[in-house]
C-alpha cells in the first residue's frame, strides 16, 4: 500500500510541495540519471516532505529544471511503478558491492603492481606521478583501457577499480 505524505502548512491548508504548485507537470516525465547519496541527506524535490538517499533526476520537456526525487514521486511522475524500483535495486546492490570491494585481497604482478582477475577482466592499479592509476583489460579478447584519473591513494584507486569494471563490462 503506497502512502502520500502531506504537509500542514501553519494557516491549516494541505501541502504536498510541487504536486500542489501550477506549472509543474504531474506525468510525463523521464529519469536521466540516478545517484546514491549513501544516507538520507536530500528532501525530495517534488513531494518536499521525505529525505532521500537514492535520488532520481527528473526531467520534463515542458519544465525547466531537473528536479532530484525519490523513488514513489519518481514512479508517479513517469506514470511507472517498475522502473523506478528497479533504478533503485541496481544502487541499493552497488551499494552492498562496494562494501565488500574493498576488503578484496589483491595478488601483485611481477612488476610490483596490485592486480585482481574478476569476471573476465584484469584490473592493476599502479603508480603514476605521485599518485595511482587504474587500467582494466578484458582476458579473453583484445580490450583495455587505462583511467585518467589519478588516486592519492592505493586504497583509493583499489576502490576505483570496481567503477573501471562496471564501466569495462559495458563497453570493452
Amino acid at each position: 500500500m503506497r502512502t502520500e505524505v502531506r504537509l500542514t502548512t501553519a494557516d491549516g491548508h494541505t501541502s504536498r510541495g510541487k504536486w500542489s504548485a501550477s506549472g509543474v507537470p504531474h506525468k510525463g516525465w523521464q529519469c536521466v540519471s540516478v545517484d546514491d547519496l549513501e544516507e538520507p541527506s536530500q528532501e525530495c524535490e517534488m513531494c518536499e516532505s521525505v529525505d532521500i538517499r537514492y535520488v532520481h533526476y527528473m526531467e520534463h520537456p515542458d519544465y525547466p529544471d531537473t528536479l532530484a526525487v525519490g523513488c514513489i514521486c519518481a514512479e508517479h511522475m513517469e506514470n511507472d511503478y517498475l522502473r523506478p524500483r528497479e533504478r533503485e535495486v541496481g544502487l541499493r546492490r552497488l551499494a552492498r558491492r562496494r562494501t565488500t570491494w574493498v576488503k578484496r585481497e589483491w595478488r601483485l604482478s611481477r612488476n610490483g603492481n596490485p592486480y585482481l582477475n574478476t569476471e573476465g577482466f584484469n584490473l592493476t592499479v599502479f603508480q603514476r606521478g605521485t599518485g595511482f592509476g587504474v587500467s582494466v583489460a578484458r582476458r579473453d579478447r583484445d580490450g583495455s583501457q587505462m583511467g585518467k584519473r589519478n588516486y592519492s591513494t592505493q586504497e583509493e584507486a583499489k576502490a576505483a577499480a570496481l567503477n573501471a569494471l562496471i564501466w569495462a563490462k559495458a563497453h570493452l
